[in-house]
């Protein structure tokens, strides 16, 4: 574990105030605690710790109070900051409309050394890596601790805006190490110094602080295109709310309405109109930092972006700083059984086990077209193990190509869909396309070709489908003992846990509900149940 130190160099932020605030500031005896000092015009002086925020002097700040803290400064920026040269505390000021300064806010700078194992893994697996949170909750001090690490081996640029990173003046500060800094004259060229620190200074990294603007986010994707890998922050809660964000949701790939053609839109079994992932994400790897030892870990944004646009959401890596500053990982769930997002083509009645329609089935099929519970039985071989199974080449008709893929992933089962059906060893479709005997379909049950229907095009049709060709259990929920449902239940649990605003459960009995209810009660968490008998359902969430 990497010793913890802490510099700020307090008193040169101090001794830029008045005589008395800074005299009842340290009179307060915990200035290690100490955020930021308000001061603002007409009103008391006050300074937010960690927690809490007091009143230092019952007194009001007045004209020459203000005019005390400018004169001992810097000239402030386009963005109204300004700082003290050789130190990370960044003054900041509100202005009236004559262009006056009447409000002031003194952050303090801390350089805080030892806080980076925590990503130290990420950072030198040598991908881009995006630090996502909200103000304060620390996204600078681990990106200045990251660029001092990477600059003892690489060669690593800073395009510091704000001179929150390296400091105020012209020499950047220790805390950066071996880093070298470029400095940005106003916030509105921020993208264009990042475009110029690769192509004048040959970095292997590039450290970006608050990229907000569309331009920025545009210049990161240049960046990493080029090779470069980039670490950079952002404002933000989490992965869904970057990707709600018009101006930053590039950074993951961007979010775009697709209308697919009427071929497509058949094949995959969705509407024609859909969400999809733009392009590549600019950042390989999302940290979402919940609190200042608290992060949750996105390994692979490309996967979590699609998998948020599909339904389920795959629940992030999760990990803690304990008090004695040791690092705990939990690893993210696996994505075996999506905890309770029902599809609206499901069914409220019994489900039958997909199987394959021999041609004497299909005759009498044909002849009950109105008994949607008939039932088509075969032969189930025994199961084997994961090592004996052989790759099956699948051709998806009218069936979500991406959802076959998923469910063959989560059940860790070999498939290799097809472009052909020539190529196929089975066809897989619904049920409309089979009764409307479409031409693929004919054609296949002409060369042999087993031919499969699925009741609906969902991930839960398709898992218990690849249960019943390679031999496996059957997944399906009817089947499912109360203690595989609470087994589901807390890996709804922990998903809400580790970032996620929601999580539906799948519709399930009255004792099961109470059940679910109370695991979701000891975890400190909400829940609520919603819908009619026999879709009735529990939906939990954070407060």
């Amino acid at each position: 574990m990497t010793r913890r130190e802490i510099t700020d160099d307090l008193d040169a932020l101090l001794s830029v105030l008045p005589k008395d605030i800074e005299k009842a500031v340290r009179a307060r005896n915990n200035t290690a605690d100490l955020l930021e000092i308000i001061l603002d015009l007409g009103r008391v002086p006050t300074v937010r710790m960690s927690g809490e925020e007091a009143v230092v002097a019952e007194r009001e700040i007045n004209h020459e109070d203000i005019a005390h803290v400018v004169e001992r400064l810097g000239d402030f920026d386009e963005d109204n900051r300004a700082g003290i040269e050789r130190t990370l505390h960044r003054i900041s000021g509100i202005r009236n409309r004559r262009g006056d300064v009447v409000g002031l806010t003194l952050r303090v700078g801390r350089a805080i050394f030892g806080t980076f194992d925590i990503i130290k893994d990420l950072i030198e697996e040598g991908k881009s890596l995006l630090l996502l949170g909200r103000p304060g909750v620390g996204k600078t001090t681990l990106l200045r601790e990251a660029a001092r690490f990477l600059a003892e081996g690489k060669r690593v640029v800073i395009v510091d805006t704000s001179n929150e990173i390296g400091g105020d003046g012209d020499v950047p500060h220790p805390a950066v190490g071996r880093a070298r800094r470029m400095q940005v004259a106003t916030p509105s060229r921020q993208h264009e110094v990042m475009i110029e620190a690769v192509e004048n200074h040959n970095p292997e990294v590039i450290v970006i602080d608050e990229i907000g603007r569309e331009l920025e986010a545009m210049a990161a994707r240049t960046i990493a295109e080029r090779g470069v890998q980039l670490i950079g922050t952002a404002h933000g809660n989490s992965l869904e709310n970057l990707m709600l964000n018009p101006t930053l949701s590039d950074l993951v790939g961007g979010i775009e309405s697709v209308t697919l053609s009427d071929e497509e839109a058949r094949r995959r079994g969705t509407q024609k109109t859909v969400l999809e992932r733009r392009s590549p994400p600019t950042f390989d790897v999302l940290v979402e930092i919940q609190h200042r030892n608290t992060l949750a870990v996105h390994r692979d944004v490309a996967a979590a972006v699609d998998a948020l646009l599909r339904g389920y959401p795959l629940s992030p890596e999760l990990r803690t700083r304990g008090e004695n500053g040791e690092v705990q990982i939990q690893a993210a769930m696996p994505p075996a059984r999506q905890p309770g997002r029902v599809s609206n083509g499901g069914s409220s009645g019994p489900r039958r086990s997909e199987t394959p329609v021999t041609p004497a089935a299909e005759q009498a099929y044909a002849r009950r077209p109105s008994d949607e519970q008939s039932e088509f039985t075969m032969e189930i071989p025994p199961r084997r193990a994961s090592a004996d199974l052989k790759p099956v080449r699948i051709y998806p008709y009218g069936v979500a190509r991406n959802r076959l893929a998923n469910a063959a992933k989560r059940l860790g089962l070999p498939v290799v869909p097809v472009n052909e059906p020539a190529e196929a060893d089975v066809l897989v479709t619904l049920r409309s396309y089979y009764r409307k005997r479409q031409r693929a379909i004919v054609d296949a049950e002409q060369r042999g070709t087993p031919v499969y229907v699925l009741r609906a095009n969902t991930v839960t049709q398709m898992e218990r489908f690849l249960s019943g060709l390679f031999g496996l259990p059957s997944t399906s929920e009817e089947s499912s003992s109360v203690e595989d449902q609470m087994q589901t239940t807390q890996q709804a649990i922990n998903a809400v846990l580790n970032g996620e605003r929601w999580v539906e459960l799948a519709p399930a009995s009255s004792y099961v509900r109470r059940l679910q209810h109370a695991l979701a009660q000891q975890s400190n968490l909400v829940s609520h149940s919603y819908g009619k008998e026999p879709n009735r359902r529990v939906r939990i969430f954070r407060e």
